[in-house]
C-alpha cells in the first residue's frame, strides 16, 4: 500500500511483511485493543485496524513517525491514535494483541554520528536496547487472552526474547523465519559484527524471527 514516509522513518521490509503475516494469521477478533510498538509509518497499525481491532495506539519515539501513522490512519479513516514518546508512557490500560518491530540492530555505541534518524534501528551493543524493556513489560501490557508479536533478527538472540518472556509467565515460541541478505545498514555493520563474532567471516544474511506470547491466566 502506498504509505506516507518521511525521510528518516523506517520503511516497511522483510521484517514488516513478516510480522504482518504472523498478525493475519493471528486471527484479531473484531473489537480488540491493539497497541503498536515503534510504529514507524504504522502499516502495521493500520493493518490491525483493517483486520477488526476497535481501538488501535500506535507508538513511535520519533515525532516524525508519529506524524506518519496519524496521516497514513486519517487518510483511510482507520481507527488508529498515534502517539510520540516512550512506548510505556502510552500503554494505558491492557490491550489484547501487542505488535512490536523494534529496533534490533547490534552497533557500537554510543554512536554520535549516526543522528536521531538512527533511533529507527540502532538498538544497541547486543540489539536489545528496546527488546529487552518489552519483555519485561509484556506481561502488564497484555490483558487476559492477549497476545504479543514481536519481529527481530537471531543476531540478537530469539533464545533469550523466549526465555524473558517465559520468565514472565507467558506462553512464548517462534511461529515464523525468514532468511534474507543483509539490507544497507547490515552491510555497512558486517565488519564490526564480525569483530563481536556475531556472524561469521563473510556471512552476508540474516534470519528474521517472530515470536508470539501469550498471557494465558
Amino acid at each position: 500500500m502506498w504509505l506516507l514516509r518521511p525521510p528518516g522513518v523506517y520503511a516497511p521490509q522483510g521484517d514488516s511483511e513478516l510480522l504482518l503475516e504472523a498478525l493475519h494469521d493471528a486471527a484479531v477478533p473484531r473489537g480488540t485493543r491493539m497497541l503498536d510498538v515503534c510504529t514507524g509509518t504504522g502499516v502495521v497499525a493500520l493493518a490491525g485496524a483493517r483486520l477488526g481491532a476497535a481501538e488501535v495506539h500506535a507508538v513511535d519515539i520519533s515525532a516524525r513517525a508519529a506524524l506518519a501513522a496519524a496521516w497514513n490512519a486519517r487518510l483511510r479513516k482507520l481507527p488508529v491514535r498515534a502517539h510520540r514518546g516512550d512506548f510505556l508512557a502510552h500503554a494505558a490500560g491492557r490491550f489484547d494483541i501487542v505488535t512490536a518491530n523494534p529496533p534490533y540492530v547490534p552497533h557500537a555505541e554510543p554512536d554520535r554520528h549516526a543522528g536521531r534518524r538512527a533511533r529507527a534501528w540502532n538498538a544497541g551493543q547486543d540489539g536489545r536496547k528496546v527488546l529487552d524493556r518489552l519483555c519485561r513489560a509484556a506481561p502488564q501490557l497484555l490483558a487476559v487472552h492477549g497476545v504479543l508479536l514481536v519481529v527481530h533478527s537471531a543476531l540478537c538472540g530469539p533464545q533469550r526474547t523466549l526465555d524473558m518472556l517465559h520468565q514472565g509467565g507467558l506462553k512464548a515460541a517462534v511461529t515464523a523465519r525468514r532468511i534474507q541478505p543483509f539490507g544497507p545498514l547490515l552491510r555497512e555493520r558486517a565488519h564490526w559484527l564480525e569483530q563481536q563474532q556475531l556472524i561469521a567471516p563473510g556471512q552476508r544474511h540474516e534470519e528474521l524471527v517472530v515470536i508470539r506470547a501469550d498471557l494465558t491466566r
